[in-house]
Order: structure tokens, then sequence, then C-alpha cells
């Protein structure tokens, strides 16, 4: 699997998702497209979208219901693609969706794997390498990064590292799509820094990429911690993601 064969994929699903061409993310222009249900689209994923916008760097492609297509068509088209996900510009479009009882929810960074720099690194523990029967009893909040309770039906594939037989840190992936799988990792307070988080993202990437899948990695783009992990990894980034969400969705995450 090479770099760009890794790369098209991506937009391939990221198409699925939107409801746009894979094309559409090269274009110099900007693309609005009406979102559609997929049943190819990844599986977390509540469609249509009210809004979402993603950039592969070179443009904005938002995918958005039909209501909501003029405002996203000016505020797309004023700001600069990189300022129209962050603020100032994004109180902007968020104020625009507040009348429509909707408020900008998520803001993510994406990585996708650099075939040239990835690498499996050494762990300072013994590893295994886990499959979905492995993760029964492991859905508590020590593994929530690594794990999700909601849909642990996803969860396909993992890499724990143990010291005297306890496990110590679990990277994991849950099969969000046909073809592309995502990478979470938590590591037990007491043993980080200690290079466990790098041996075992690498080495379950490596892992996917044998089975035929891309590895992808999402960080909230504060999460310092998180990118570090991904880009000493052999990841790079590769797209963002802003995404809008009922206000009552909203609320309901702030405990409003």
């Amino acid at each position: 699997m090479t770099n760009k064969e890794i790369w098209q994929i991506a937009m391939e699903q990221s198409a699925n998702d939107l409801n746009c061409n894979a094309s559409d993310f090269l274009e110099i222009e900007n693309c609005i497209v009406i979102s559609k249900a997929n049943d190819l689209s990844r599986k977390y994923l509540e469609l249509p979208f009210i809004c979402n916008l993603v950039s592969y760097g070179t443009n904005i492609v938002a995918s958005v219901q039909e209501e909501y297509q003029e405002i996203v068509a000016e505020y797309i088209g004023k700001y600069d693609c990189a300022h129209c996900f962050e603020t100032p510009n994004m109180h902007i479009l968020d104020e625009k969706l507040q009348k429509y009882q909707a408020r900008i929810c998520f803001m993510a960074e994406y990585f996708l794997p650099d075939i040239d720099l990835l690498e499996k690194k050494k762990c300072p523990y013994p590893t295994k390498v886990l499959e979905h029967r492995d993760f029964g009893d492991l859905y508590t909040d020590s593994w929530s990064n690594a794990l999700c309770k909601k849909r642990k039906e996803l969860d396909v594939l993992g890499v724990g590292a143990y010291d005297k037989g306890q496990l110590i840190g679990l990277a994991a992936c849950s099969a969000d799509c046909d073809s592309m799988w995502q990478i979470g990792i938590d590591v037990l307070p007491q043993y980080r820094r200690q290079g466990i988080a790098s041996a075992l993202t690498s080495t379950l990437a490596m892992e996917i990429i044998k089975r035929d899948r891309v590895p992808f990695y999402c960080a909230a783009w504060s999460n310092i911690k998180s990118v570090r992990n991904a880009i000493k990894c052999g990841f790079r980034p590769a797209w963002v993601e802003l995404t809008a969400k009922p206000q009552k969705t909203v609320d309901e995450m702030n405990g409003v």
C-alpha cells in the first residue's frame, strides 16, 4: 500500500460520508453538497449532517441539509479556508446556526500514516495482539479511548502491553468503515512517558495495514499529547472536520 493509495482511499471514504466525489477535495474552489444517508459512510456518523465542513488542505467541501445551504455558502465564500475552522470567524457561522437551534459541536484533525515513516517501535514491556473476543471485560474508564462501549461490535483489533500479566496500555481500533479502521490509545497514568503509547500505536497501525485496511487517527487540535503520539508513530495531518449538531445535543454534552 502506497501513500498515494492511502490518501485516495481516505478521500473516497470522505466522499461517501459527505455525498460528494473524491475529486472534490482537490479542487481549488469550495464545494457545497446536500447531505444524505449512505450505507458506505463511517458507521458512527449521524446523517444527514446539519453542516459538516471538510478540508484536505486545498479547499472546503461542505455537506449540509438544504435549509443551511445559503448561510454555509456565504460563510465559506467569505473567509480563507483555514480560518473557517477556527475562531474568530467560526463565531459567525455558529451565530447563524443558532437561529435554527443548531451549534458548532466538533472540531477535529485526522491523521494518516506515512508509509516511509511508519515503523514498529520497541515497547519496554511485553505486548500481545488482541482481537474482538479479548475485549469483553475491558470496557472500563481506563480503556475508554481505545475501546467504545456504545459500539463494541466495531472494536476488531488491538495491541496490549503488560507488566507482570497486568494490562498497562492498550491501542485498539474500530472498523468504522470497510476500508479504514480508527486507532485509539490508553496508557495507565503511572506507566506514561515510557514510549508505550507510540509502541502500541505503531504496532497496531502495521497490523491494520497487514489486513489491507487503512489505519487513521483522530485528535482535537488542542490534545497535544495525542498529536505528538501520532507524529512520533509516523502519522501526518491529512484532513480537518468541523461539524454542527442540534442545540439540544450540544447542551446534553455540556451537562446543561
